[in-house]
């Protein structure tokens, strides 16, 4: 097997059974074909199904001593791990050379987060004389109500949202459906949208089930999700980096902070494993360890 086919049957794999995004699938193919360019470099005559386990420990001191940061090498080794994976699975290798390959410890970075107080300044900034502030307004609330991820806040469809029920169906990372509470005011705030302001467009077709639109009646770029809160976040005269996934990090934080359950917290959240959710415990402990060195007698 050479690389080049064996890189093109990853591919197909990544698309067609493991459903990953575009984004994702490139990175991987980036990581497999890095380790492939250092194999060259180093003069290694190895197809894939050669490689050993001194060859990837010896790519690893490469990147290493590159200025590759560790979180990207993190990233680099589980792509050729799911490159290898892939490869046992189709009966081209006998034994996984990654198995035994150690990801480098990371720092665990907390997420900047606002407080409830913060999130309502910056929604109060919106121009609600104007159609596209309602608009504003149903989002950034859905966003922070629902802890949605922008790709998922941008796909919602009118046919997602059951008013009656109280729920959002989500469309998750891999293609994965979660039903997500909708809030009273998030409701309201939809509801006054649509019948004040979607009604008048003109849709474009394709967009017709889209909930959120841009003038022009067409769905509404990721981009400018990020510009609008961009905007809002310097007229409230906040100067901390905010982007839509602090809405998502904040709304976890405060749920934690609540006592909500972390299972609860995880399915709301969509996140596979338990471990990327218990980091709002982390943050939890961070907001009690400030409020006692602020306010404690013997801080």
């Amino acid at each position: 097997m050479d690389w080049k086919s064996a890189l093109n049957g990853f591919k197909a794999y990544l698309r067609l059974e493991k459903s990953v995004s575009e984004n994702t699938l490139e990175a991987y193919y980036h990581d497999v074909a890095m380790f492939q360019r250092f194999l060259e470099e180093k003069k290694y005559d190895l197809s894939p199904e050669k490689v050993e386990l001194k060859n990837l420990q010896e790519f690893l001191v490469w990147i290493g001593e590159s200025e590759i940061v560790a979180r990207s090498q993190a990233r680099l080794i589980s792509g050729i791990r799911a490159f290898y994976k892939y490869l046992l699975m189709e009966d081209a290798i006998k034994q996984n050379p990654a198995d035994l390959l150690e990801l480098p410890k990371l720092p665990r970075k907390l997420p900047e987060v606002l407080s409830v107080e913060e999130i309502d300044m910056i929604i109060e900034q919106i121009d609600l004389s104007k159609p596209e502030g309602q608009r504003n307004k149903a989002m950034l609330e859905v966003l922070y109500c629902c802890g949605l991820r922008v790709s998922e806040l941008v796909g919602i469809k009118i046919s997602d949202v059951s008013f009656d029920e109280g729920y959002i169906r989500v469309i998750g990372k891999g293609n994965k459906q979660r039903i997500v509470p909708l809030g009273n005011g998030a409701a309201k705030f939809i509801s006054i949208y649509m019948k004040g302001v979607r009604c008048h467009l003109s849709i474009k077709k394709g967009a017709e089930d889209i909930l959120f639109l841009n003038r022009n009646g067409n769905k509404l770029s990721r981009v400018m999700v990020f510009l609008i809160l961009q905007k809002l976040k310097e007229q409230a005269g906040l100067h901390k980096h905010i982007s839509p996934h602090t809405f998502r990090h904040s709304f976890a934080t405060h749920l934690v902070e609540g006592g909500a359950d972390l299972r609860a917290v995880q399915e709301m959240l969509g996140h596979e494993s338990i471990t990327t959710t218990e980091i709002y415990t982390h943050l939890d402990r961070e907001y009690l360890r400030d409020a006692i060195l602020r306010f404690h007698p013997r801080k």
